[in-house]
């Protein structure tokens, strides 16, 4: 198995606190059906010496979030030194997405305009709210102006997204 450079890997988690005495560990997971994360393997982990497997001997649901144990992981003491670790996968294993679906990494730097034809920036980062998917929208040098703007993700807010030319068309005035 070749190790992944960074620009193949798309964060899928992240390793908590240890469970028990086994090497276990909570698995906090960005996927929208949680346990689906286990689907996508391998699993990588940078370290300080580079890309580095995570391979999943076992999971399980536990109460309301998900354990693991790994192979790398042997006991307790590995496992307290794993609390935050971000979880990797490469981009090819990870499921197709419908037409109107997108992944969260694949919209980072898209350029946002309104329908007046204004750049508004561009989205810096998606993040979850309980009502809806927010994409914050950075300025750069070429935007329209210096304002941060965060923007719901909705079907009425989204008018279109063109990945070939990497961008977004929102129904949003510059001054809301």
């Amino acid at each position: 198995m070749s190790t992944p450079t960074a620009d193949t890997l798309m964060k899928i988690g992240q390793l908590k606190k240890p469970y028990g005495i086994k090497g276990w560990l909570w698995v906090f997971s960005d996927t929208d059906d949680r346990a689906a994360i286990f689907d996508m393997q391998p699993w990588w982990m940078k370290t300080a010496t580079g890309m580095k497997p995570l391979t999943v001997k076992a999971w399980r649901e536990q109460g309301t979030g998900l354990v693991a144990q790994f192979e790398q992981v042997p006991d307790r003491n590995v496992a307290e030194t794993m609390n935050g670790v971000t979880l990797w996968v490469e981009q090819n294993v990870l499921p197709a997405t419908n037409e109107d679906e997108y992944y969260w990494s694949d919209l980072v730097g898209l350029k946002v305009t309104n329908e007046q034809d204004e750049y508004l920036g561009d989205i810096a980062e998606m993040f979850e709210t309980g009502a809806h998917d927010i994409m914050r929208v950075a300025t750069t040098s070429d935007s329209l102006d210096n304002e941060e703007r965060l923007i719901p993700w909705h079907k009425q807010t989204v008018l279109q997204v063109d990945m070939a030319r990497k961008t977004v068309l929102v129904a949003w005035l510059s001054d809301y």
